[in-house]
């Protein structure tokens, strides 16, 4: 057995959410709403993909966002990203830690922490 990729990522969110959502995955981060499973549809919740990556974000009674735990997403244009998060008064928190690796933090409307990465001399260490 071996593992041969990730299917999707689920984030938690509060019920309700979706109208928050929406504009963020679809609208700043360019992804595009995907149909629900019929069966899962009364659950709540919106799923987006783009470029071979799946979001799921899921309602969960007694919502807490995940602050350290996180998806990286590898993206093109880390500094037009950044720009465009910021117009729409989204926080962006910068991170040098690893020397060379391009990347910064962003919550999603529900908190969720985010990871923005761009390929770069020590990308992949």
């Amino acid at each position: 057995m071996e593992i041969l990729g990730l299917d999707h990522v689920q984030l938690a969110m509060p019920a309700g959410g979706e109208a928050a959502a929406r504009p963020f995955y679809e609208n700043l981060l360019g992804l595009k709403e995907m149909p629900k499973p019929e069966p899962l549809r009364p659950r709540g919740g919106c799923w987006f993909a783009g470029n071979g990556v799946q979001i799921h974000l899921g309602v969960t009674p007694d919502f807490v966002p995940a602050r350290k735990a996180h998806p990286a997403f590898v993206v093109s244009d880390l500094e037009g990203l950044r720009q465009k998060l910021l117009a729409a008064g989204v926080n962006i928190v910068a991170d040098t830690a690893v020397p060379r690796v391009h990347r910064f933090y962003a919550y999603d409307p529900f908190g969720n922490r985010l990871e923005f990465i761009q390929d770069g001399d020590g990308f992949n260490q």
